[in-house]
């Protein structure tokens, strides 16, 4: 069975890509859960690169995101669209959201629990917004949803997974279909189990809460205590 090395549910975007495939399409794994402010360098004892997540396949260790959906794609089938037009599509998308979109995730990072007002949001992080929603609502429209390369739940979908988390903590408005999308992605059991988990935890790291307060004013906070 695979390992896969993870980090709070709350905060880790990079965590949830993986680890929501995986729960989408019914593949089995064991979760490791590592908190983030705690690491002591012990990220490195299962990781090359000292970061999750982390997919450990007996031998084989594979340590990025993408490269995860690229090991399992070569395991098990629907990871990707099978529709060549689709999964072409499909794999721009996701590879675009894994290397892009820096000024979004600097100033809107993921934090499931809390509902933040905005007062303004800078230039980059509105351009990033903007090109987010016109993708969304051209593979809605191309492929016919109600995920972004079709009827099925795919890689493409799991890559923007922690997206639609941020647009509803910092209440990003959209557009068209894109506004749909992501209560699409919200309502999948296997994010609605992500976001009990995230809820439970009763742990903070303490620059992620920092940043959050510099963002903007906490208007809820769903989380239990923190100890």
């Amino acid at each position: 069975m695979y390992t896969l090395h993870i980090a709070n549910k709350n905060y880790s975007s990079w965590s949830l890509r993986p680890w929501v495939l995986m729960r989408a399409l019914d593949i089995p794994f064991a979760e490791r859960m590592h908190p983030l402010g705690d690491n002591s360098g012990k990220f490195t004892n299962f990781s090359p690169s000292g970061k999750v997540p982390c997919l450990v396949d007996g031998d084989t260790v594979v340590w990025d995101s993408l490269a995860i959906v690229e090991y399992l794609a070569e395991h098990h089938a629907g990871i990707w669209p099978t529709d060549a037009q689709a999964r072409a599509w499909a794999r721009c998308a996701a590879a675009e959201m894994h290397s892009g979109f820096a000024a979004l995730r600097n100033q809107h990072g993921m934090n499931v629990g809390v509902r933040l007002a905005v007062a303004q949001r800078s230039p980059q992080v509105l351009a990033d917004i903007a090109r987010i929603e016109d993708l969304w609502n051209a593979g809605l429209a191309r492929f016919g949803g109600p995920f972004l390369a079709g009827r099925k739940f795919t890689a493409v979908d799991a890559f923007f997974a922690p997206v639609a988390y941020r647009f509803r903590t910092y209440g990003v408005p959209l557009q068209g279909a894109a506004a749909g999308y992501v209560q699409t992605l919200i309502d999948h059991p296997a994010m609605r189990e992500w976001e009990t988990a995230a809820l439970a935890e009763d742990f903070r790291e303490a620059q992620h809460e920092v940043d959050l307060r510099q963002a903007g004013t906490i208007t809820a906070d769903l989380r239990v205590p923190a100890k």
